[in-house]
């Protein structure tokens, strides 16, 4: 800390060891001239250590990030009277890039109610969109406050949505699909800890793009054997990926995956293979 002048820091840590009972006398006494020479050396960052500490006590109310962002748009749809189209053209358009993404987001702060018509209208009509396009129309619907239920075709699946249950963040999903990821956690933890980061990243995708499916109603029922067969199925997907191959018998035994639900494993597993196969940058 004190090579790269972390002063600061190297005073609370200093603070917090003198705290600590147990410590040998002379161990503290070094503590103690540390700490009073920083003090008198660098009185700049006491002072912003007492700073940050009355910070912390009475923090300041943080600015409206939701609000901020409405007032931008109102200010565009002043300046522009043709914004509220172009922002549905440049959401529509194809291929998929950050500007779909960043248009979805701004159509949640127009206030004007056709706009909620025209969304669906796209969602029920363009069989192109991919699944987290998809999801990001429903979350858009769900911010602008529209209710009721949407139908669109999921691939080859027609899904039904009360769009008042589309989560707007991870919190939101059921808890079965946070303990799928704790039991991958608890299996990867010893054997292969690198993978749990790239199964969290691929699994907070993939829930978004079977929102409403039958596999999303399945994984919400929070039944065990449901849980173990998409914890394995995540697993061995995101080791083949890093891997180039994994001994799948292997993965489905970590798992308890028994010939009684393998099937119901093989479905989970090829859900994961062709969401990888047809990904999207965020």
């Amino acid at each position: 800390m004190l090579e790269t002048e972390r002063y600061r820091e190297a005073m609370e840590l200093l603070q917090f060891l003198l705290q600590c009972q147990g410590q040998d006398e002379r161990q503290l006494e070094e503590w103690e001239s540390l700490l009073g020479w920083l003090q008198t050396t660098f009185p700049e960052a006491t002072y912003s250590q007492q700073t940050m500490a009355q910070m912390e006590s009475e923090p300041e109310e943080a600015p409206d990030n939701e609000q901020l962002m409405r007032d931008k748009v109102r200010l565009k749809q002043a300046e522009d009277r043709q914004y509220e189209e172009k922002l549905l053209k440049t959401a529509m358009e194809l291929p998929v890039s950050e500007r779909t993404l960043l248009a979805l987001e701004q159509l949640s702060y127009l206030e004007q109610p056709q706009i909620d018509e025209q969304i669906v209208d796209w969602l029920q009509q363009d069989g192109q969109l991919h699944p987290l396009i998809q999801f990001r129309v429903l979350q858009t619907l769900r911010r602008r406050g529209h209710r009721g239920n949407v139908h669109y075709m999921h691939r080859n699946e027609r899904v039904d949505v009360d769009v008042e249950t589309v989560p707007l963040d991870p919190t939101e999903f059921p808890l079965s699909f946070i303990q799928i990821l704790e039991r991958v956690s608890d299996k990867a933890e010893i054997s292969a800890p690198n993978l749990f980061y790239f199964a969290q990243e691929l699994w907070s995708q993939f829930i978004m793009s079977i929102f409403g499916t039958q596999d999303y109603l399945y994984i919400s029922r929070g039944d065990d054997a449901e849980i173990d067969v998409w914890a394995a199925a995540l697993h061995q997907t995101v080791a083949e990926t890093l891997e180039g191959s994994s001994d799948e018998e292997e993965t489905r035994t970590l798992y308890g995956v028994t010939d009684s639900i393998r099937f119901r494993y093989e479905q989970a597993y090829r859900a994961l293979q062709q969401f990888v196969s047809g990904q999207i940058p965020r």
